[in-house]
């Protein structure tokens, strides 16, 4: 604390692509499965898409409705797959 090395707002405003990476890397929302892997593979993917999306010059606002319709996307296929 005396260094100020440690700073607790450092990853605020990530929890979107956090859900997102677990959700498209086959965690389940509902619990009980997931693997690390596969959220690293999530990750990779979220960021891929963030990072083209500022490629194309989209704004903020724009990135985080596609973040939110991944989200959408990805846990409509797990409800879809454990039916």
């Amino acid at each position: 604390s005396r260094l100020t090395v440690g700073d607790p707002t450092v990853a605020v405003g990530l929890e979107l692509d956090v859900i997102a990476a677990v959700v498209i890397g086959g965690g389940s929302l509902s619990g009980g499965e997931g693997s690390i892997l596969g959220t690293l593979v999530g990750a990779l993917i979220m960021t891929v898409i963030r990072s083209g999306c500022s490629q194309m010059g989209l704004p903020n606002w724009v990135q985080e409705i596609v973040t939110g319709g991944i989200i959408v996307a990805a846990v409509a296929l797990d409800r879809w797959r454990h039916r």
